[in-house]
């Protein structure tokens, strides 16, 4: 099933999309008193899912409250992360390559260790709302559409055959970046958390709705040009390997997002490189879980 946070006549609340796609079923309707997608990761019960599965293929007319998706305003999944994003940096060979070449680096071949780097978010962006230039500061504005993990259990010391029963769910982020501020401070918390940096959604596919491991295609377009086009069977490391050596000393709380990296054709990877401007719009797309689109604004 696909869960989403929703506005519609200035309300905000937690919804399950219609099997079909067209559909938002409040889960106010189905007794289900969640304030926030976060309060219901850390409190849903196996008989909640199994309603929410059920009622997800019903008559939209049998439902109370339910509102074509197309009538409603979609937020990020979990508008206010509760900690930073953790996320995967240099995670599928062919963008190793081209964040070599942008940086004028040999490139050996091999990743024998994940790199690992956290986003400070005070507030994802939703699907539709703008991303910030910040043109005072950055010249070199650049996307990387992602797969997203969101850890359903505390999982600490998780061994990788276990790691499925600890996911709650996938879902896409654009990985917004700064180029220049990322390299010039030799690391890159700040050039990736400037606000605005997080577009997130349009909502969380669970566990259940993707085969796994997800081999789901990556997909990024800036004004309709296709960029970028992979899929997660190319991670470098994959879901097991990251949660599990994550949590190998570092408790991983329900909520947790993880980012797991971003493929080749990000605008930084060109020649000469492609850049993102005000008025640009980008689209990410997951097979299995949708599309976000986000105009670059000043």
């Amino acid at each position: 099933m696909r869960l989403v946070t929703y506005e519609i006549e200035h309300k905000s609340g937690l919804g399950v999309i219609s099997r079909d796609g067209r559909w938002i079923y409040p889960l106010a309707s189905l007794d289900m008193d969640y304030k926030t997608m976060q309060d219901l990761i850390e409190n849903i019960s196996d008989s909640e899912k199994q309603l929410l599965e059920y009622a997800s293929g019903q008559d939209p007319y049998k439902i109370r409250g339910a509102a074509p998706i197309d009538e409603v305003r979609l937020q990020a999944p979990i508008p206010y992360p509760r900690q930073d994003v953790i996320c995967l940096g240099i995670n599928y060979m062919a963008h190793a390559e081209e964040s070599a070449r942008y940086k004028k680096e040999e490139f050996g071949g091999e990743r024998p260790y994940a790199i690992y780097f956290s986003k400070r978010v005070n507030k994802a962006t939703a699907p539709g709302e703008g991303i910030p230039s910040h043109k005072n500061i950055v010249n070199d504005l650049d996307y990387e559409a992602e797969l997203a993990v969101i850890i359903g259990k505390r999982a600490a010391n998780v061994p990788a055959e276990e790691v499925r029963d600890h996911i709650f769910g996938y879902t896409i982020i654009n990985d917004v970046s700064a180029r220049t501020l990322q390299t010039q401070h030799k690391q890159w918390y700040f050039g990736k958390s400037l606000d605005g940096f997080l577009p997130m959604g349009p909502c969380i596919s669970t566990v259940d709705e993707l085969a796994y491991p997800p081999h789901v295609q990556v997909q990024s377009r800036v004004n309709g040009e296709l960029r970028q086009d992979s899929n997660t069977e190319l991670l470098i490391f994959d879901i097991d390997h990251i949660v599990s050596e994550l949590s190998q000393g570092m408790t991983l709380q329900p909520g947790t997002i993880i980012a797991t990296g971003t493929p080749a054709g990000v605008g930084m990877g060109f020649n000469p490189p492609k850049f993102l401007k005000p008025g640009d719009v980008v689209e990410c797309t997951i097979e299995g879980i949708g599309t976000i689109a986000n105009q670059v604004v000043d």
